[in-house]
């Protein structure tokens, strides 16, 4: 029993360290204002590869990596996924850097419930009455923001949708942590080196202009793109899904937190109102189905009926 708990703490102190990580990654984008957003992405990309590369010595990665390779369907998916996670990860870096990091906390709220969409489209998962609820309170709180702000909060879409694409890939591929984010990175790399030596090259690159500080700094999102992931691998195998989809919401908390309180971003009413129906649905989404549609269902589910 003891054990047990020991795991349920050390899970979630994990938890909360990816996602306060992930949450206060706007902080570190600010800071590297003298980036352009592209080489941002460029140097997560090659610094995160660096430090991932010794997991080659780890025989369960590489037999993980061996099979993907054999399987081309399966190697398809991977390109495709991480092509997913580098256009999250620019529209990401260019909305905090513009000022829209408050759209782009909107895009992370977002996230799960359109997840819950994407399984019941490609997965032919069941979708319950409340979670339908949900979704429709969602919308109609996208579609208010849309209305009042007058134009479509795309950055707040286009993550959630790159997002929900790159896990319904995960999902599919089902490869652990450290080799899922090698892969991303593996695939990734080659167009990273190439747009890094033409900037290089034209005489635009920051981190060859950069002083040994900066140098530091950007070599920085290295880990901070790895370390959170592997935090949140270690708490996924200690913590039930359920305590892992309620924390997850730290992240854009933190984020939205930021926007306004700390970069100044507007929080208008129309904001107070698309928030209010996201969170409106996230109780809806978390709600226990009640027990006469649990009863419904299980007699449904009997053979002959």
């Amino acid at each position: 029993m003891k054990g047990k708990q020991n795991d349920q703490s050390a899970g979630l102190a994990a938890a909360a360290g990816a996602y306060l990580l992930w949450g206060g990654l706007p902080l570190y984008l600010k800071a590297l204002d003298f980036v352009p957003a592209p080489q941002i992405m460029m140097h997560r990309l090659v610094w995160s590869f660096v430090i991932l590369l010794p997991a080659l010595l780890l025989p369960s990665i590489r037999r993980e990596l061996g099979t993907l390779l054999r399987q081309r369907r399966r190697a398809i998916m991977a390109v495709a996924t991480a092509l997913c996670l580098a256009v999250n990860w620019l529209i990401f870096i260019w909305a905090v850097v513009n000022g829209h990091a408050l759209e782009a906390g909107l895009g992370y709220f977002i996230c799960p419930l359109l997840n819950v969409v994407l399984g019941a489209i490609f997965l032919r998962e069941r979708l319950k009455p409340l979670q339908v609820a949900a979704i429709v309170v969602v919308a109609l709180g996208v579609a208010w923001l849309t209305f009042a702000s007058g134009r479509l909060p795309w950055i707040a879409l286009s993550l959630a949708l790159t997002f929900g694409l790159y896990g319904l890939g995960k999902k599919t591929l089902m490869l652990s942590a450290p080799a899922g984010l090698f892969v991303d990175t593996l695939v990734l790399m080659p167009p990273a080196l190439v747009f890094w030596s033409v900037q290089i090259g034209q005489g635009v690159d920051a981190f060859a202009a950069g002083t040994a500080g900066q140098k530091l700094a950007m070599m920085a999102a290295g880990p901070l793109t790895s370390v959170p992931l592997l935090l949140y691998a270690m708490a996924a195998n200690r913590l039930k899904l359920a305590t892992l989809g309620l924390m997850q919401y730290l992240n854009p908390t933190c984020q939205v937190v930021l926007a306004v309180f700390v970069f100044g971003e507007p929080f208008t009413s129309a904001h107070a109102v698309s928030f209010g129906a996201i969170w409106l649905g996230l109780l809806l989404y978390f709600l226990p189905e009640p027990a006469i549609l649990r009863r419904r269902r299980g007699r449904s589910d009997i053979p002959g009926n």
